[in-house]
């Protein structure tokens, strides 16, 4: 597996936060404000937005239709005439969006730290655009595609039961399409791998269904092998999150208050009392993150949820917290065996397993089945619920027979073993979800 990001530096939308920040910025930077890069280039992306609403309600007041204000409105010309200077590689537009682009990845670079994300490489889109214009002007020549009176290029897919798509516009600069078409050419030609997979929102499905088309009629056999991982968007009890207006919850923001409920949680159960102040913070930052990440993978990732930060960090029901503090609670079993000197490696052939245990180890092993089946239907929530399973049958046994008190010695060493085992397959479980078990909790 090969993990790539797509920065979507370039295009329209970043010329809006371009020209907010050239009406309202002034010398604005991260150091002199205070805030993350990406903060601050999104606040612009906002003003922007609420700007040219402002502009279309008064042109429509003075007797303009909505879509001719759209298009008239002067913050929305400004951004497109910005477009066009970046596309032309205007020197004063390129370097304040270089300036703007790189505030943005350093705050990006400190919350992907935060969550435990890397990539194996990541594209930028000022670089692949160029080589999916190329494509598309190679699939006019073709006949692929069709010039309109006005210059513009574009893509009928009627026969495909479809509409007509846009993939230049009249003015020569480039759209979404495009630069996808040139993004998955690069990819395929730096890791010629067997599936390309997209995760992406299901607002983009139709997006996803029409770039694996075109890069088809462009030729591109493996266009057809592409597969976008559709899933459903998040929301919060407030309702759903828009970034144009500004109706979002950071990144950021939510990580440090997903760290509170659990330093708030932990701190009622009063099971981290003797750890130092360092311990508790670290395991409070696995917890709060265990918590976030399993509450949206256990879910069939087509379908829209609604996440909530308290229901989340439950230690009990089906939550990252109740798996990993099963977890913490088997590596403290193994700990006081450790300790109390107990020898886990006796020969245990022949020995009569109860139903119980019976349970436990068949459940055990179908975990690379597990994973497998997750592969194929591309579903994190698979292993997921899995794991749920796991640390509750776990739990059910060891509320039902004693480990560290059992007499048998026989009997003692293949329940250690049992448990080091469901140990260890729930920790590689939660890993692949991106999920670190604290050994203590």
């Amino acid at each position: 597996m090969v993990k790539t990001n797509i920065g979507n530096e370039r295009g329209i939308h970043i010329c809006k936060s371009v020209y907010g920040w050239m009406q309202a910025g002034k010398n604005d930077t991260p150091e002199s404000t205070g805030k993350k890069g990406d903060h601050l280039v999104g606040d612009y992306y906002v003003m922007f937005d609420k700007q040219y609403k402002a502009e279309i309600a008064e042109l429509v007041a003075g007797g303009m239709s909505k879509e001719q204000a759209e298009a008239e409105a002067p913050s929305m010309k400004g951004a497109r005439e910005l477009l066009r200077k970046w596309e032309a590689h205007d020197t004063e537009v390129w370097n304040l969006w270089k300036t703007m682009n790189e505030w943005v990845y350093a705050g990006f670079d400190v919350t992907y730290k935060k969550l435990g994300v890397d990539f194996d490489k990541i594209y930028y889109e000022s670089e692949t655009y160029t080589v999916g214009r190329d494509e598309v002007l190679r699939g006019l020549n073709e006949g692929v595609f069709e010039k309109q009176d006005d210059g513009s290029v574009w893509a009928n897919l009627e026969a495909e039961g479809l509409d007509r798509k846009i993939l230049l516009r009249s003015d020569g600069t480039s759209v979404y399409m495009t630069q996808d078409i040139g993004t998955a050419k690069l990819r395929y030609q730096d890791f010629p791998i067997d599936e390309m997979i997209y995760v992406v929102g299901n607002e983009q499905n139709y997006h996803f269904q029409v770039l694996s088309i075109l890069l088809d009629k462009l030729g591109f056999e493996w266009g057809k092998h592409l597969y976008h991982f559709s899933y459903g968007m998040v929301e919060l009890p407030q309702g759903k999150m828009k970034s144009r207006e500004g109706t979002v919850v950071d990144a950021d923001d939510l990580i440090e208050g997903m760290i509170d409920v659990a330093r708030k949680t932990s701190e009622e159960l009063g099971k981290l009392d003797e750890y130092s102040n360092d311990e508790k913070e670290e395991i409070y930052r696995k917890i709060a993150l265990g918590a976030l990440k399993y509450f949206i993978l256990k879910v069939d990732p087509k379908k829209t949820m609604m996440f909530n930060p308290e229901e989340s960090i439950d230690f009990n029901g089906n939550t990252g917290p109740f798996i990993q503090y099963t977890y913490a609670r088997v590596q403290s079993i193994l700990r006081k065996a450790d300790q109390l000197g107990l020898n886990s490696k006796l020969e245990t052939e022949g020995l009569m397993a109860d139903q119980k245990e019976i349970e436990l180890i068949k459940k055990l092993s179908n975990f690379a089945d597990v994973v497998n089946d997750a592969a194929l239907n591309h579903s994190p929530a698979i292993i997921a619920n899995y794991c749920y399973d796991l640390a509750k049958e776990f739990n059910q046994f060891y509320h039902d027979f004693s480990i560290l008190k059992e007499e048998d010695l026989q009997k003692r060493a293949f329940r250690l073993n049992l448990a080091a085992n469901t140990a260890k397959i729930i920790g590689n479980g939660m890993l692949l979800l991106g999920i670190e078990c604290p050994e203590r909790m």
